[in-house]
């Protein structure tokens, strides 16, 4: 039960810490490792046959699966603005107003390559 009760602090840690971030790369680090403690709370859940059969932990699995829909929607969303961003404030005649302006090229949130984060969860019932 120790450990149970240790994946839970886990989660609302690593979720607490992700709603806290105070900029993009922050964010990124902090999603990536609330990702991973979901990963480690439905293992936890696999070992437990009456807890997958509960309507609310499958409202749970649901729900995080719709929210990693969510944020990989956000994700793209975010780059593809990036991206259009960035090719503004390079190109001419823009480049002279967003030099003059500051404006410089962003970031794209990206996950590091072969990062657990990138699988996606998975829910099993």
């Amino acid at each position: 039960m120790g450990h149970e009760r240790q994946v839970f602090e886990n989660v609302t840690q690593a979720r607490s810490a992700a709603s806290n971030a105070v900029n993009l790369k922050d964010k990124m680090e902090k999603e990536n490792i609330l990702t991973n403690t979901l990963k480690t709370l439905f293992a936890v859940a696999e070992n437990y046959p009456d807890l997958k059969a509960d309507t609310n932990f499958l409202e749970l699995q649901r729900e995080v699966a719709d929210t990693e829909n969510k944020i990989q929607s956000a994700r793209r969303f975010y780059n593809g603005n990036v991206r259009d961003f960035n090719v503004t404030v390079q190109s001419f005649p823009s480049m002279i107003i967003a030099g003059m302006f500051g404006f410089k090229t962003r970031e794209f949130f990206d996950l590091e390559d072969n990062h657990p984060a990138q699988e996606a969860v998975q829910v099993k019932f």
